[in-house]
């Protein structure tokens, strides 16, 4: 892609950012897109809520030659964020802040001198408003997950939908507004279709992606030996890692069937399950192992911090996610780039990652039979884990990494800029 003429000035509007609003899969991305972006050389003006107290400071943060940040009041319940009220503050709280961002990027974009506005969600509803009523700069919406609609898991009914209905207007309207469209996975582009009103020539492909050398930095082959040692699994062991929230979603108790079974027909285990994170479900698992009669091969690590949590991929032999319904997982391809072969379930974006016979396998979500097939595959030939390992840590490098991703997002940019949909080429 050649250069632009001048550096670009983007809006990029979002309720969350790592470091200031936590460590999920949003939060990563925006700070990673947000320090790409800058350094090529575009300017960004952050729209986001508030940082949290004790958190680092801006500058601390973004290059401050390249970022401004403009923090958005996000005005909530008492007790938001605690288990059950996440549908009311999405649909509250959520599209409220989306409409005073979004007239943060107006008025920005007013001021003159911006490109294009690029909202992660709902985030950028005021701009999107304004704009269906008075064309100004391109607007890109990348919807992420879809949650409100569904997403890539079971539909929603009942109280569930009408609860996110709020939501889904602000969704739906920023879709109308957007001139691109962004899906995170091929597996992903019949989600978006479905549930968004547009054009398929809206919809751009831009893979979420992550930091390999941050990611590889962040432990080494003597840090998984020692995270080994210190939970006292035998040097003989193979250790199945698990990265992930405990709750119902990420099928962790599914595995823990599959496991079970695997303990009972194949002899004394050699191999322990590791998981590391933590979760509302976390007790009800916990009884799931013990009636299982898995506890002596199990630990349960809780959160750990970035270099905790890179030993124990370092120490793995294989990375399984039993999902049952997914976005692009992040850890997926943080397991890949430490050489992990993966086996997981065909859900969300995970097959544009996870290529059976060459990464990994996959199964179907709830299916503990099949996934303790798979597993028991993985386990017999640990020259195929290394070729398989191998495999992926090249197909996270080729196309996943956000050398790879700004580079198609720049691509994107452009194409809105120049008033056409791009080249639609596919990253594989």
């Amino acid at each position: 892609m050649s250069d632009p003429a001048g550096p670009l000035h983007v809006v990029v509007t979002t309720r969350a950012v790592h470091p200031w609003h936590g460590v999920g899969g949003l939060e990563r991305h925006v700070y990673d897109l947000v320090r790409t972006l800058a350094g090529r050389g575009v300017r960004v003006e952050l729209v986001t809520r508030p940082r949290r107290a004790g958190t680092p400071a801006a500058d601390e943060v973004f290059d401050p030659t390249h970022v401004a940040v403009h923090e958005v009041p996000y005005v909530t319940f008492p007790f938001a964020g605690r288990r059950g009220t996440t549908i009311l503050d999405r649909s509250t709280a959520y599209p409220l802040f989306g409409l005073r961002a979004g007239r943060v990027a107006a008025s920005l974009v007013a001021g003159g001198g911006i490109d294009l506005v690029h909202s992660l969600g709902a985030s950028g509803l005021g701009y999107a408003l304004r704009r269906r009523r008075s064309p100004a700069v391109p607007f890109v919406l990348n919807p992420q997950g879809l949650e409100e609609f569904g997403g890539t898991g079971p539909g929603r009914a009942g109280l569930k939908r009408l609860g996110y209905w709020p939501l889904q207007r602000a969704v739906l309207a920023s879709a109308r507004a957007a001139d691109v469209v962004i899906s995170t996975d091929r597996a992903l582009d019949s989600t978006v279709l479905g549930h968004l009103p547009m054009a398929r020539g809206k919809l751009r492909l831009v893979p979420n992606a992550i930091d390999i050398s941050a990611c590889r930095s962040a432990a080494a082959r003597d840090d998984g030996v020692r995270a080994r040692r210190a939970a006292g699994i035998p040097d003989e062991a193979a250790v199945l890692l698990s990265v992930g929230r405990i709750e119902a979603n990420k099928g962790f108790d599914v595995l823990a069937r599959a496991l079970a079974h695997m303990a009972k027909t194949g002899g004394q285990p050699a191999w322990r399950w590791v998981l590391v994170g933590d979760g509302p479900r976390r007790p009800s698992l916990e009884r799931e192992i013990a009636r299982s009669g898995l506890a002596p091969w199990t630990l349960l690590t809780g959160r750990r911090d970035t270099p905790s949590l890179h030993a124990w991929y370092e120490a793995a032999a294989v990375f399984v996610h039993p999902t049952l319904y997914e976005g692009s997982s992040l850890v997926t391809l943080e397991a890949m780039a430490h050489h992990l072969p993966v086996v997981a379930t065909r859900a969300g974006g995970l097959p544009d990652k996870v290529q059976p016979g060459v990464s990994g396998w996959l199964v179907e979500p709830g299916d503990a039979a099949a996934l303790a097939t798979a597993l028991g595959e993985a386990m017999s030939d640990p020259a195929r884990l290394v070729e398989y390992g191998k495999a992926g840590a090249r197909l996270v490098e080729r196309h996943f990494s956000w050398e790879a991703a700004g580079d198609r997002l720049l691509d994107v940019y452009q194409a809105a800029l120049a008033g056409s949909r791009g080249s639609g080429v596919p990253y594989f």
